[in-house]
């Protein structure tokens, strides 16, 4: 394969991962206009059209997505073994692309940027917020952070947060003026925020546990979301009951009185948050160091020098989901 070959598949691959001339041109350090030169060089040498463009999206064409399938796992191939061997003679770099849940680039990742940027300034981070449950394999995505219980199995996954209990909340003067319910069922007579579920559309039946007893709600309401945010300003704003996961978010509000906890007795505990990535391959040594950074394997006590008490120990697991 000549050179130019590679730069035209790679130039291709990067326009159909990020949906967007202007974004694969921006990753790859073209213009825009070079870009789409180049892609018109490869459909011309390959005598089919490859992208769908329109003056707002840009989409594969059903040979382009084909073309792309066979050709996406070769490229990460690639990627792995440059880095690899760039780690060999002491090197790391290249870029790292994360797609991640929006609670967790705020609590995890974004805490602790500056710290790997020191750590690690020649390799650059590609973060995507994303609450749709994209395939980061499909995406190209090196790993993903999802809610452990979202796992698939094919996946390696590596515990950042212990588990949480989702929580149903309400501002004071909703309550006020509807009443406080007591028991799951009593949900049905009022107002709740729905949670619609990206990866298959539905809504979200609202679950709850108590000495034992599992039971699932499906409420009404509103409004839908699939945005956590939304649903929680929602419920500051006086629209309904939320059941919320996101709790450093919730507490604040809780703290300061904008919301209040019902149902406390119920509520059930979830998985927390986990790094994943495929089995498929092994993590390229610039993975292997945000693992450890998202962690905190690297962190030491600045007085003694010794790693924090345990939970770097309890959340640095590696496990399969189930």
């Amino acid at each position: 394969m000549r050179g130019s070959d590679f730069a035209e598949l790679k130039a291709f691959a990067a326009v159909v991962e990020r949906a967007s001339f202007a974004r694969a041109a921006e990753h790859l350090g073209l213009s825009p206009s070079a870009l789409s030169q180049t892609i018109r060089q490869l459909e011309g040498r390959l005598g089919a059209r490859l992208l769908n463009r329109t003056t707002r999206s840009v989409a594969p064409t059903a040979t382009g997505a084909q073309l792309y399938a066979r050709m996406a796992p070769l490229l990460r191939d690639m990627a792995d073994a440059v880095a690899e061997a760039s780690a060999a003679a002491g090197q790391m770099g290249g870029t790292l692309r994360i797609n991640t849940l929006g609670m967790a680039a705020t609590q995890v990742i974004a805490p602790r940027l500056g710290r790997f940027h020191q750590e690690h300034p020649d390799v650059a981070l590609d973060i995507v917020v994303d609450d749709g449950l994209s395939d980061i394999v499909a995406g190209r995505f090196d790993a993903g952070i999802r809610v452990g219980g979202r796992l698939d199995k094919d996946m390696i996954a590596v515990r950042l947060t212990p588990d949480v209990k989702m929580i149903a909340v309400a501002s004071p003067d909703y309550l006020a003026q509807r009443g406080t319910p007591q028991a799951p069922a009593d949900l049905h007579g009022h107002a709740c925020i729905n949670w619609r579920l990206q990866v298959d559309g539905r809504t979200y039946r609202w679950e709850f546990e108590k000495k034992g007893k599992r039971v699932e709600v499906a409420v009404e309401g509103p409004l839908v979301t699939n945005h956590s945010d939304t649903g929680v300003a929602a419920a500051v704003q006086g629209l309904g009951i939320a059941y919320a996961f996101d709790r450093q978010r919730v507490d604040e509000h809780i703290d300061q009185g904008r919301l209040v906890q019902v149902l406390a007795d119920w509520s059930v505990a979830k998985p927390g948050l986990f790094l994943y990535y495929s089995n498929r391959r092994h993590p390229s040594p610039a993975l292997r160091a945000f693992i450890d950074c998202m962690v905190d394997r690297d962190l030491t006590d600045p007085k003694t020098g010794s790693p924090p008490p345990s939970r770097a120990k309890a959340t640095a697991r590696a496990a399969t989901r189930g």
